[in-house]
């Protein structure tokens, strides 16, 4: 498999409260040779973020997640903390692309990417990403 460790080494932290894509994503990426952490509702996710004891390459945050806990007000939150300021942020979300890019574009994410995924792109997408890219992609799923 060509790329098959395109990932390797790289911390990613996952915040996704449907288990289903969650375990997708890991999945995927854990293929491709990242280390995955995650928080699935949101709720504790600054205080998961500021006790892991491993340095975050990037983050991939839900938009809509349960109990009313928004992606667009928890980057907000991420980015007050000085070791993830800089980190690459993006937005993996089944929210309408139209909507949620201009969004995400303003409250500082690194991209965007629209459910379901594409898991052969994924991976090139996320490292892309790591390396300095912007990712906005608003999927086949939105396609017209």
């Amino acid at each position: 498999m060509i790329n098959d460790m395109l990932l390797k080494g790289k911390h990613i932290f996952i915040v996704e409260d449907n288990v289903q894509n969650r375990v997708i994503f890991q999945m995927t990426l854990v293929r491709h040779g990242a280390l995955v952490d995650f928080e699935r509702l949101g709720n504790n996710t600054v205080y998961r973020l500021k006790n892991l004891s491993w340095a975050v390459d990037l983050i991939i945050l839900d938009l809509m997640l349960a109990n009313a806990i928004s992606g667009f007000t928890l980057i907000g939150e991420i980015r007050a903390l000085a070791n993830l300021a800089a980190v690459p942020i993006i937005a993996v979300s089944a929210m309408d692309p139209a909507i949620a890019i201009p969004e995400a574009r303003a409250k500082g994410f690194t991209g965007f990417i629209a459910k379901p995924i594409n898991n052969k792109l994924f991976p090139q997408q996320i490292a892309r990403i790591i390396n300095g890219e912007q990712i906005w992609s608003s999927g086949e799923r939105w396609a017209t």
